[in-house]
């Protein structure tokens, strides 16, 4: 719709204004910030699973600090993100990444790590013991075990917990407020804020902006959706 259109209350445009797809595409940063989006979300993600999976695996196998420890690891995640801005913000101007992508990933990757060992150690505590003994009979180690044995029978469940990740990822808007100010590191839902201007907005260009930014997502659910539901199914009564 044009803008009159929308301040009409119109519900159904009598002209489509086909030039918002345009002006969202050229005129606001959107391609770069999904490209940041992509980047941070997956990167988060992956670095978040090599955290999380060793993490799991110790609390599950071996009572790593007893049957609360996961409880009390997911409970700081549940705390309001605000109180961790100042203290990240200085140190990512420590390690020289504040206002970078790379900070960004990183900042993903450890705020998302709690949940991920909440989810990943119920699936780590479905897999049958024996297998690991096996593996141990046959002289493999504790890493090798993780590595060769755990790891691809828990693909199902690593891609359905990455999957929740790189979504939670991709749609944080706090942390990307604050920590990035340039448009090489801002993300889609900034992009979509500052188009928000204090006497003028665009809601057509906003609506197409803010649609080609939900696309990616749709396109990696339709895309890993057999490994979605066999992870989030795995261990179910049959």
């Amino acid at each position: 719709m044009t803008q009159g259109q929308v301040s009409a209350g119109l519900l159904v445009p009598s002209s489509p204004a086909w030039g918002n797809w345009a002006a969202a595409f050229t005129e606001t940063g959107l391609p770069r910030a999904v490209l940041n989006s992509v980047v941070a979300s997956l990167g988060g993600a992956a670095l978040t699973l090599a955290f999380a999976l060793p993490a799991a695996w110790a609390m599950a196998r071996h009572r790593t600090g007893g049957r609360t420890l996961a409880g009390l690891v997911l409970s700081p995640w549940l705390l309001p993100p605000i109180v961790a801005i100042v203290p990240l913000f200085t140190l990512l101007r420590v390690l020289g990444l504040n206002n970078t992508l790379a900070g960004l990933t990183l900042v993903y990757a450890l705020t998302n790590t709690a949940v991920a060992i909440w989810l990943l150690e119920g699936f780590v505590r479905r897999l049958p013991v024996e297998l690991d003994e096996a593996a141990q009979l046959d002289g493999a180690g504790e890493w090798r075990v993780l590595v060769s044995v755990v790891t691809p029978l828990l693909t199902p469940a690593l891609v359905a917990v990455g999957v929740i990740v790189a979504v939670l990822n991709y749609n944080e808007f706090l942390f990307a407020t604050f920590l990035t100010q340039g448009p090489d590191a801002q993300t889609v839902p900034v992009i979509l804020s500052l188009m928000l201007g204090e006497r003028v907005q665009d809601f057509g260009k906003i609506a197409a902006a803010s649609l080609m930014g939900v696309v990616p997502v749709f396109a990696a659910a339709v895309f890993l959706q057999r490994w979605l539901v066999a992870g989030l199914t795995a261990g179910s009564l049959k």
